[in-house]
């Protein structure tokens, strides 16, 4: 046994499919006790003695995206999806706990005045933008949909035409750069909110994982930045003001982090949007370094749903595009129930 633990462990008895969708309070002490002794009925050693090592990334898992009636429930074209998936994430992490070294939750970070909030905006008539609304480059040379001069005060010391020109640089940077032009998204992942916290389940699972590995769980903070969208935990989509300076960077120290593991598996909300946007930077990155590398990447694609909102978008076909571009690339499409050890490219 190369691994502390090489074949797929029994499902621990507090766990409980039905409740994936629900919200409720982790009972951490006696998670803790039980966890302690699951590593040893199962001679689970610390993640420390791996010898090859293993990191979890669960991308966004939280409840605005997980759970059904939350701001931005995730359903996929089944419906609910984003629930089924983390059914599917806990399970993995219970039956592979043994073998993967450490999670690493990213957490989709708000708070009311940023650049894709209803708040940041205004018309003519005062009127704030709905949420999904798409704001060109043209409104904003227009004058359709100027900067809020309520908000200076707090995010430019009351400077409202610095503001200004930084929003028309912005959406400017996005038309130039071939991104998805700037969307005004609900009030979601709201710091301090219930809609910021893992969902429950996962989070339990990897208090679990952290307890038993004595591995600390890795959380990944984006998207406070109030000048700009982070669908990636990455780097922001844009990265400097109108006069060359930065505003924003490249989470340099976690693209690091992530490609000294021998193998980097993926999860997460949403296939279409942030998880995309988080492989695809990664890629680059690796194609930067080493293209090799792409082959330590696994996708878990039982374990992630696209953005479906049913009779008026859906992103499921570009995601399994995007998904096919990063399997031609290098990176490995694999399911939830395959036992890693069978995995192309990985020597437990």
């Amino acid at each position: 046994m190369t691994q502390s633990v090489s074949h797929s462990l029994p499902l621990p008895p507090h766990f409980e499919a039905g409740r994936v969708g629900q919200v409720w309070r982790v009972p951490y002490q006696a998670r803790a006790e039980q966890a302690r002794a699951w590593a040893k009925q199962h001679a689970i050693a610390p993640a420390a003695k791996d010898k090859t090592r293993l990191c979890l990334m669960a991308i966004d898992v939280q409840n605005t995206f997980c759970i059904p009636d939350f701001e931005l429930f995730v359903g996929g074209r089944s419906g609910q999806g984003a629930v089924q998936d983390n059914v599917r994430l806990c399970e993995f992490i219970y039956r592979n706990l043994g073998l993967i070294t450490e999670i690493a939750p990213t957490m989709d970070t708000h708070t009311v005045m940023q650049i894709f909030h209803s708040q940041f905006w205004v018309n003519d008539a005062g009127d704030n933008p709905p949420p999904m609304t798409t704001i060109s480059l043209a409104q904003v040379q227009q004058g359709h949909w100027k900067v809020n001069p309520a908000i200076a005060h707090s995010l430019a010391k009351g400077n409202y035409l610095l503001l200004q020109s930084y929003a028309l640089h912005y959406v400017q940077t996005l038309s130039q750069d071939g991104k998805y032009p700037l969307t005004i998204w609900p009030y979601h992942s709201m710091l301090g909110g219930i809609g910021h916290a893992l969902v429950s389940a996962v989070e339990e699972a990897c208090f679990f994982h952290n307890i038993a590995r004595h591995s600390q769980t890795n959380f990944e903070i984006k998207g406070g930045n109030p000048l700009t969208e982070n669908y990636s935990v990455l780097r922001p989509e844009v990265l400097d003001g109108p006069d060359g300076r930065p505003i924003a960077q490249k989470n340099t120290r976690f693209i690091q982090k992530l490609l000294e593991f021998d193998a980097v598996i993926i999860a997460g909300q949403a296939k279409s949007h942030c998880v995309a946007w988080t492989i695809a930077d990664l890629l680059s990155e690796i194609q930067a370094q080493d293209p090799a590398l792409a082959k330590k990447v696994y996708l878990l694609e039982d374990c992630t749903s696209a953005v479906v909102v049913p009779g008026v978008v859906d992103f499921t076909d570009q995601a399994d595009a995007a998904f096919q571009r990063f399997a031609d690339a290098g990176m490995h499409l694999v399911r939830s129930t395959e036992a890693i050890a069978h995995w192309p490219d990985l020597s437990l």
